[in-house]
């Protein structure tokens, strides 16, 4: 009656019940084993289908969930709403990020789906149909500290920290060095964006790369074309600040291309994670509590924060792979307060503050 084996059928067959019907009622003329024969089946498959048709009717010849009643690995249901909480606390940040701030055991893809399924996940944003270049490789084999990005950021359009900004006289500007092929970053903080404020920043870094040993032999310090890099835009000499960075041997200052900030992609990275990371989620009593967070965070990042765009590692790790003689003192340089820093000055400009 049925060329076909039973089994194939039911691979390709897109309505299984009708055909376990018309078997089960073939069954009750028939008996169990002509049908078996003629449906190419066994007799235990007939008398299952039969069996449940004459209990539960048509209904009954669906497919039974097979997963089983025990899941030994599955997620508790308490550990599930904590995950559920995180989602709500860490507002704008992924799977990956949260898995690594908070040391979970729940692999990204799972922290997903809790989401996902209590209907909390992340809205997609709308992508970017441009062509970008994948420059990880070409970073990657750069030296430790040949090349370095430097820019300031804004704190004042940050909702979280702009009430506790303006009532606790908090920083209103955030400058950052970050080296490109590892990820290691460092801070100042301060109320000014200013050459002064970015010269002697530069001036402290430079001083804490020297006695750290760190910079190689020829070393880029890149940033944009902003009035504190640069001083006035029709200046005809170099500014103070590239005089700071090129007081070091070997080291150059490098400005990108007008409106190329693609360039900066590095330092703007490290900008949406440290605002949502940090500004978006602490409170501050005041400014020294500001600065002793800002400080423990930079520890967290540099020395222990894995980085899923450079192989899941810190950067510390990643500099240890490039200098295995480098000491954790090397990327713990305290967040600068440029404002204090500033008040220190001499009056012939000389910076007399000491190691932070």
């Amino acid at each position: 009656m049925c060329p076909s084996k039973y089994y194939q059928i039911m691979r390709l067959c897109k309505d299984k019940k009708a055909y376990r019907y018309q078997m089960a009622v073939y069954a009750q003329a028939n008996g169990i084993k002509p049908t078996a024969r003629a449906y190419r089946t066994s007799p235990q498959v007939v008398r299952k289908w039969k069996e449940r048709f004459e209990l539960e009717g048509y209904q009954g010849l669906d497919d039974i969930s097979r997963r089983p009643h025990n899941m030994p690995n599955a997620t508790p249901e308490d550990e599930k709403q904590f995950i559920i909480d995180l989602r709500l606390k860490y507002k704008r940040m992924g799977a990956e990020q949260v898995r690594a701030i908070e040391n979970l055991s729940r692999s990204p893809k799972t922290i997903r789906k809790i989401w996902r399924e209590a209907g909390v996940s992340r809205r997609r944003r709308r992508k970017k149909y441009k062509t970008k270049q994948n420059l990880r490789e070409v970073k990657k084999n750069y030296k430790l500290f040949e090349l370095t990005c430097e820019d300031t950021k804004d704190l004042k359009d940050i909702p979280e920290y702009w009430p506790q900004m303006q009532s606790k006289n908090l920083p209103k500007h955030q400058y950052t060095i970050r080296e490109v092929s590892c990820g290691i970053q460092f801070l100042g903080y301060g109320n000014e964006l200013s050459l002064t404020h970015s010269t002697i920043f530069a001036r402290i870094v430079n001083r804490h790369l020297e006695k750290h040993n760190l910079l190689p032999d020829k070393s880029i310090r890149q940033s944009d074309n902003g009035s504190e890099y640069i001083g006035a835009w029709n200046a005809k000499k170099p500014s103070s600040y590239t005089l700071a960075i090129e007081s070091l041997k070997g080291q150059k200052h490098h400005t990108i291309p007008p409106r190329v900030y693609q360039l900066q992609g590095d330092v703007e990275t490290v900008h949406n994670l440290i605002e949502q990371e940090f500004f978006e989620l602490e409170t501050f009593k005041d400014r020294e509590d500001f600065f002793q967070k800002a400080f423990t965070y930079l520890v967290f990042f540099n020395l222990e924060r894995p980085n899923s765009y450079k192989e899941n590692k810190s950067p510390w790790q990643l500099a240890k792979e490039k200098k295995p003689d480098i000491k954790k003192e090397a990327l713990i340089l305290p967040p600068i307060d440029l404002d204090y820093a500033v008040s220190k000055l001499t009056p012939g400009g000389n910076y007399v503050l000491t190691d932070p």
